[in-house]
């Protein structure tokens, strides 16, 4: 990796780190709030399915088409045809977004029928009312949320990475206002946290607006579904509103078998599943981010090894820090629940099911970074059919093992079957990652540099001497019980302390120097 990538990553790393750790407070204050309620199951899918049309549209299938199209005409055509490109692709964009909000606000009980089924039995009704009026409250941050994501994608394209990345931190500082400020106020409580998420949706979206005008780019919309940039980022958009979404629709199809499942499961695996986020967003979304303009440039400039050598640098830091991560987050999923989650209303049996959960996840997080740094490999080449036939490949296996390993766990009544989504969706994960590098090297688009074998050699010794210590300084779950918020966050602390420091004195000792992960250009 360049200097000049890696400072592009930092930046977008320490913006998403801050993210991150605001997430957590507000998850911390909703578990010691809400718990694993029926009522927090509810707000938690009304805020999904805005949230996952988000991450297909917005930040997957459009951003993929929208950065390279933008780029190539910034570097080939001028600031006047980027302005006009921007002007007409803000106002067909958002005239879309306007209807579709529209429709969803109207049709949110059918929405509710299609991602929770299990909230259609009489016995659920008031659970189903409920999850209906809280969606018609949040499904409007799927429009300002998609324009917050049009506005960031064209600050990413002009370097400017921090603005987009500390723009999350905003939805993080209203949800928790919103505990604070409105949710006293609601006959209902959860639906202040909905009236949190519209509002955080709108001030993300004027809080970039600035930026956007500082570049000269702010101008009156202009509904124009005919421009031909318009029409190919369309093109290039629908094939990709699959290919980069695998993930996700596999986690809401988890959503939709868990409220199947015992009431918390949907919690349990939010919670889990926000703890997974961590070092996916610093690590794989960071990294994705910032190498996909550099990447669109390198193949305009039909540069083949620059741009197989990004991939590659990459592609190692995950392996490097993709590991260590996902086997701290298996052995330490009770500690760090216990710690950040546990209260009297997140009680002994929410921390074991969500460990469960998190430990399951903890298998597919490299697959899941692995997804997120070989997809611009594709998108910045402007093939978006490839990503597709893979995805439904990955979905397919998903939905296999879910039936495989779910029902089967759920008819024998063993606690903690929503586990078992998990355990699919990180198999679908290392699927879909494998289907993607293999094509990429069959296809000569990828190729490693000399040293893999090292590599591998030093991750797994480092690794193994990092669990190791990990084994070693275990406590048992009610030990952590038993001591006080401070005594669990010192433990945690020097727990993790301890194994970041064995895992990068290991690699010192085992040859790891700077230049392996600054390689000259």
């Amino acid at each position: 990796m360049s200097k000049q990538l890696f400072k592009s990553t930092l930046i977008v790393s320490l913006m998403t780190f801050l993210s991150r750790v605001l997430g957590f407070t507000r998850d911390v204050i909703f578990a010691r709030e809400f718990a694993a309620s029926a009522g927090m199951d509810a707000f938690l899918i009304a805020f999904k399915i805005p949230n996952f049309m988000r991450r297909l549209f917005a930040e997957g299938a459009f951003n993929q088409a929208f950065v390279p199209t933008l780029g190539e005409y910034k570097e080939n055509k001028g600031e006047a045809a980027v302005k006009d490109l921007v002007q007409h692709v803000a106002g067909t964009l958002g005239g879309w977004l306007f209807i579709i909000t529209i429709l969803g606000v109207i049709a949110a009980p059918v929405l509710i029928m299609l991602f929770a089924p299990g909230y259609l039995d009489q016995q659920n009704q008031s659970q189903y009312d409920l999850t209906v009026n809280l969606l018609r409250i949040t499904f409007p941050y799927i429009l300002f949320i998609s324009l917050v994501a049009f506005a960031g994608g064209i600050l990413n394209t002009y370097h400017q990475f921090a603005v987009p990345a500390f723009t999350p931190v905003l939805l993080n500082l209203v949800l928790i206002a919103a505990v604070w400020g409105i949710v006293p106020l609601m006959d209902e409580p959860v639906m202040g946290l909905a009236i949190g998420v519209f509002l955080a949706g709108l001030i993300q979206l004027l809080f970039q607006l600035p930026f956007i005008a500082r570049l000269g780019l702010l101008s009156l919309p202009c509904w124009s579904p005919g421009h031909s940039g318009v029409r190919q980022i369309l093109k290039l958009m629908l094939p990709a509103i699959f290919g980069a979404s695998v993930a996700q629709i596999n986690l809401l199809l988890d959503t939709i078998i868990a409220s199947l499942l015992v009431t918390g499961s949907i919690s349990w695996l939010y919670y889990s599943d926000r703890l997974m986020e961590f070092p996916l967003g610093i690590l794989g979304v960071a990294l994705a981010t910032v190498i996909l303009p550099g990447l669109s440039r390198q193949h305009a400039a039909q540069s083949r090894e620059a741009f197989s050598n990004t991939l590659d640098q990459a592609i190692r830091w995950v392996i490097y820090l993709g590991v260590p991560s996902a086997i701290g987050l298996f052995m330490l999923a009770e500690p760090i629940i216990t710690t950040l989650f546990g209260s009297d209303k997140f009680l002994k049996t929410d921390i074991e099911m969500s460990a469960m959960s998190l430990m399951a996840y903890s298998f597919g997080l490299l697959g899941f970074i692995l997804v997120k740094v070989l997809l611009p490999g594709f998108f910045s080449r402007k093939d978006t059919k490839t990503p597709v036939k893979i995805g439904i490949i990955a979905l397919t296996v998903n939905m296999i093992f879910n039936i495989i390993i779910v029902i089967p766990w759920f008819w024998l009544d063993y606690p903690g079957a929503h586990a078992g989504l998990a355990i699919a969706t990180s198999i679908s994960a290392f699927t879909n990652a494998f289907l993607l590098y293999r094509w990429l090297r069959k296809h000569e688009v990828y190729w490693p540099a000399p040293g893999w074998g090292k590599v591998w050699i030093q991750v797994i010794a480092a690794n193994s001497m990092m669990l190791m210590v990990l084994y070693l300084g275990q406590y048992e779950l009610d030990q952590w019980l038993k001591w006080s918020i401070f005594e669990q966050i010192t433990q945690l602390l020097l727990s993790i302390g301890q194994a970041i420091g064995i895992y990068f004195l290991s690699l010192l000792l085992l040859g790891v120097r700077k230049k392996h992960f600054f390689p000259a250009k």
